[in-house]
């Protein structure tokens, strides 16, 4: 039944995920610490109205944060996504278990459990799905971490990351290393399910 938790000045590192097991939870202080990563766990707190992350070391938001349907006030100033976004992330190539695994999986290669190992199985099981429509791909461990930037009632734009198969994936989001006045059109077709009235205030400096 807990509804207001307050972790403020902590010297916090990592946001334990269990948070999320807090249904009832509407206002989360974690400001001033060193959180650098938010969990996509978090994105379970429906309750969730106000949530305080100023002054930590965040470099972008998981795209989960969308799911916060009750959110209204989200303070990120004082973190590196506000005053330098981040555009170019690292992309380690597939390993052989990975191309043999998005083979399987996206040319629906029939197979039984009998007809692999018990650890093939399960790492066939944990594939994803490329978000790009025009892909139809699957990737592993291996996958291009990519921003795109969201726009939240009409004046703020948040980094959220993108999880891609490959690099060439990276075409249909190449707004996100652009001007903001040229996202806003290719952009415009992602951000039409966010109403502008789940966030009512962002707080960005």
């Amino acid at each position: 039944s807990l509804e207001f938790l307050y972790l403020g000045g902590n010297f916090i590192t990592s946001i334990p995920p269990e948070l999320a097991k807090l249904p009832s939870l509407k206002y989360l202080v974690l400001c001033d610490n060193k959180i650098q990563s938010i969990p996509p766990q978090l994105a379970q707190l429906h309750s969730l109205r106000s949530l305080s992350l100023h002054n930590n070391l965040l470099t972008y938001l998981p795209r989960e944060i969308l799911n916060l349907v009750h959110l209204e006030e989200l303070s990120l100033r004082g973190n590196p996504l506000v005053v330098r976004f981040v555009r170019d992330l690292t992309y380690n190539p597939p390993s052989l278990q990975e191309l043999a695994g998005r083979t399987v999986k996206t040319r629906n290669v029939p197979y039984a459990p009998s007809d692999l190992p018990e650890s093939l199985v399960r790492y066939l099981s944990l594939a994803s799905n490329c978000p790009n429509p025009k892909c139809g791909g699957v990737y592993f461990d291996s996958c291009v971490r990519q921003i795109k930037f969201v726009d939240f009632c009409g004046k703020y734009r948040l980094p959220l990351m993108h999880y891609l198969c490959s690099p060439e994936c990276s075409s249909p989001f190449s707004s996100a290393s652009q001007s903001s006045t040229s996202q806003s059109e290719s952009d415009s077709e992602d951000e039409a399910s966010v109403a502008a009235h789940r966030m009512q205030k962002v707080l960005l400096g």
